[in-house]
């Protein structure tokens, strides 16, 4: 198995970075068109649609024709739900980590590293609605080297950095597709402590939850 150490972001790690995570996220669109797939409205939509066509056409051809071009509509519509949040995580604090997270006050990025490469990420700011807190950001980790503890590792960082700088818990926010993640945070003692919709319309339409954890850190 190979190893890895946890270190602080330097500026060559830029493209490595933000290429983790952009990997990272991608690997949620078929498990999110899933998720779309199982709510009632979609659900309702194939199923009128199929009735229809095929009531007004008797035809098996074009009912199955139109819900196809339906369900490539539906993944289209997450691949760019995914392609958005992407660009605007990279456009936010991705592109620019050295002003963000290490000039800023209680604030960091470190990278976990494995044979001179960039396998890992995570970074921590200042809670925005709870200032006893920080909140663990951009976590992610090579689907290559995963398994390694990486990610344990690198939620640890986070969680020594918080205690160190006098906050109280680590916060994080995941979504409900992201099942292997929930799974980690509750493994180093996360609780889950809020669900709610993402803001956007076809989140809500499709009931894309989000869910805040939180993580005492001062005994």
């Amino acid at each position: 198995m190979a190893s890895f150490q946890i270190r602080k972001y330097r500026d060559e790690d830029a493209e490595a970075v933000k290429e983790v995570f952009t990997l990272g996220m991608s690997e949620h669109v078929p498990s999110s068109f899933t998720h779309l797939l199982k709510q009632p409205l979609p659900q309702m939509v194939l199923m009128v649609t199929f009735c229809a066509l095929m009531t007004s056409s008797k035809s098996f051809l074009l009912p199955i024709l139109a819900v196809t071009l339906l369900l490539a509509g539906a993944r289209q519509t997450v691949v760019y739900m995914f392609n958005a949040y992407i660009e605007t995580s990279l456009k936010k604090d991705l592109d620019n980590i050295s002003e963000i997270y290490l000039k800023q006050r209680d604030s960091c990025f470190w990278v976990a590293e494995s044979d001179g490469r960039v396998v890992g990420t995570v970074g921590c700011l200042p809670a925005q609605n709870a200032p006893e807190c920080l909140e663990l950001k951009r976590m992610s980790v090579r689907r290559s080297h995963r398994g390694m503890g990486i990610a344990k590792a690198l939620c640890r960082t986070v969680a020594d950095f918080t205690r160190d700088r006098g906050f109280m818990a680590v916060i994080l926010y995941t979504s409900v597709v992201q099942t292997d993640a929930q799974k980690l945070y509750e493994h180093m003692g996360y609780m889950k402590t809020k669900e709610f919709l993402a803001p956007e319309f076809i989140a809500r339409v499709t009931n894309f939850t989000l869910m805040e954890y939180r993580c005492d850190v001062q005994m």
